[in-house]
């Protein structure tokens, strides 16, 4: 299977010009979708920045492929035999642009959704076709994770998943199969993660940069190369159970929402967007810490190509 001739992304945030990007250096001819000239700009620069990174990674360029950023929606579709939605996280709107969008394409195209998190089949009740609708979950940036989770509908057909998985392969990811869950396998295991460190920070048992150091290098980096089921057989069962037995009635089952996290966007303190979170940022720092985050992911993931997968 190839990669699409004619491909449509139908939302331009965080994740959209990254996916243009990446299939249309597969040979797709991409149509960027989004409601305002001020979106599609700002998606072309970070496009173009997604561009310099695959070519940072090497990444081989098959020739026809090319973005254009499309303020008609119909204009974006025409054609397309692949759609991925990736318009913010509201159910409601999702399920509007999805009926908007089979008005318009051929029955047999493909419709995909970015969501995070949201079910699949919640998705597809007012659909008159959901047999070809699936849940396509990139890992942000989508253009340097090598991974998409691939999670079919109660009404999504084998012949589409299988069709997708053919696709991810072909520009070199991992598909990765699963059951329709909320928020998906990665991040479902991410928020645990998140939950417990946030839990520890609270508590004042280490700083914010300590929790990422322990992280990186104590839980990432091996990680990255063994993943947690083989870690488990690699430590030895009876000791992981040893060990569960009394950690994991003291670890975190909060089941709602960091305070800490509350009370700083209750303060408008979001991040890197506002230049101020979890970390304090100084003018310029984040733009010096994005850079330095992307080149890091384009080196981690240059290494770890280049190993036996274990």
């Amino acid at each position: 299977m190839s990669i699409p001739t004619i491909s449509a992304v139908i939302g331009s945030g965080s994740m959209g010009p990254g996916i243009a990007a990446l299939l249309a250096r597969y040979g797709s001819q991409v149509r960027l979708n989004d409601i305002s000239e001020e979106a599609l700009a700002r998606a072309e620069q970070v496009c173009a920045g997604a561009t310099k990174a695959l070519d940072a990674l090497d990444v081989p360029v098959v020739p026809g492929g090319s973005v254009t950023f499309e303020l008609d929606q119909a204009t974006a579709l025409d054609g397309a035999s692949l759609i991925i939605e990736a318009i913010p996280e509201r159910i409601d709107l999702k399920k509007t642009v999805l009926q908007q969008i089979e008005a318009v394409v051929a029955e047999d195209a493909i419709i995909a959704t970015n969501t995070s998190g949201i079910p699949i089949s919640d998705m597809a009740v007012a659909m008159a076709h959901p047999e070809r609708f699936i849940g396509m979950h990139w890992s942000n940036p989508p253009h340097l994770i090598p991974m998409i989770e691939l999670i079919k509908g109660d009404r999504t057909t084998d012949e589409v998943q299988d069709t997708l998985i053919e696709i991810v392969e072909a520009f070199g990811y991992e598909a990765v199969v699963e059951k329709e869950k909320a928020g998906f396998i990665e991040n479902r295991v991410l928020y645990a993660v998140l939950r417990e460190c946030l839990a520890l920070l609270e508590e004042g048992v280490a700083t914010q940069r300590d929790l990422d150091t322990c992280v990186k290098w104590g839980v990432g980096y091996k990680l990255a190369v063994i993943g947690p089921m083989r870690l488990v057989d690699m430590a030895g069962l009876d000791i992981y159970e040893a060990v569960a037995s009394y950690l994991n009635s003291d670890l975190s089952n909060e089941t709602g929402v960091s305070e800490l996290v509350t009370r700083l966007t209750k303060d408008k303190k979001l991040g890197m967007k506002t230049g101020q979170g979890l970390y304090e940022y100084n003018n310029g720092e984040v733009a010096e810490k994005r850079a330095d985050i992307v080149q890091g992911l384009i080196t981690v993931r240059k290494a770890l190509s280049a190993i036996k997968p274990v």
